[in-house]
């Protein structure tokens, strides 16, 4: 199957390679060269990793690579049976990109996207394509985390939704279904407990540090809320609760102080090497 892929940031690089491993052949497509060239370089480190695992040959590496193009053309998508959007949480941005690539698809494909929190109905209406429209939301990084949250807009259709959970199964993942509300599950839940934690800090009720090790410890997380909130991106957590804060219109959501000026101040996390911790070191 012929799949496309918009956007070559963390998550859409994570899928296209996803997608290519498991034998589809996978358009990229970004905005510009650097941008795609970034892309292919991250891809092409975490398949090494693979190989250097024996969780797949270099033979296996090979032909994933071969299967992907990357492009700045959305005609490349030309005949695809699925395209998934990747790009950052803005719907007017997300509007554009489905604008570009409806006229390249196959009969019958299916537009989805890997939007963390922003209604699936409202994308489908804006795509006009209600019935073939679905949330396909993938973790970082893609490669490694199984879950795929498969989120129905109002009108998606009952066979949208099989093909994509039996896509989802066939990369090895573990498709759960939910329906349409702001955040789906997975940052209704998240997002909150991540706001805490900076509301926490800002606060004084304990350094980023104790406060990542009490719940690491006494609860069992991987990763603390700020560690999390830091590989997140703090950019992407404030966009969330900003959804979930005007979605449900309930002040528990409203985005902590701390988390508004760290983003304004260009501190990001680790993307940008400093967030609530210094990653230049």
């Amino acid at each position: 199957m012929k799949v496309g892929v918009v956007g070559g940031g963390t998550m859409g690089n994570g899928i296209a390679h996803v997608m290519a491993q498991f034998g589809h052949d996978t358009v990229l497509v970004d905005v510009g060269d650097e941008a795609l060239g970034r892309a292919r370089k991250t891809i092409e480190k975490n398949i090494g990793r693979q190989v250097a695992k024996e969780k797949i040959t270099q033979a296996d590496a090979d032909a994933a690579m071969a299967r992907l193009t990357f492009t700045t053309d959305y005609k490349e998508l030309a005949g695809a049976e699925l395209v998934v959007e990747a790009i950052f949480e803005n719907f007017e941005a997300k509007k554009t990109v489905y604008d570009a690539v409806k006229p390249h698809l196959a009969k019958g494909a299916i537009l989805a996207s890997n939007t963390s929190s922003i209604s699936i109905t409202k994308l489908a209406t804006a795509a006009d394509m209600a019935e073939n429209f679905i949330g396909m939301h993938f973790m970082n990084p893609v490669p490694m985390m199984k879950l795929v949250e498969v989120i129905r807009g109002h009108d998606t259709s009952d066979a949208t939704t099989q093909r994509v959970v039996e896509l989802a199964t066939e990369l090895g993942k573990s498709p759960i279904e939910c329906n349409d509300y702001p955040g789906f599950v997975s940052n209704r839940v998240l997002m909150p407990m991540i706001n805490e934690a900076v509301f926490a800090l800002h606060e004084g009720v304990a350094t980023a540090e104790a406060i990542d090790g009490i719940m690491k410890l006494g609860m069992a997380h991987p990763m603390g809320p700020l560690t999390l909130a830091d590989f997140i991106g703090l950019d992407i957590c404030l966009d969330i609760l900003n959804v979930l804060h005007e979605g449900f219109a309930d002040s528990k959501y409203r985005p902590c102080p701390l988390l508004k000026k760290m983003v304004a101040a260009g501190h990001l996390g680790r993307k940008t090497g400093r967030g609530f911790y210094d990653y230049k070191k």
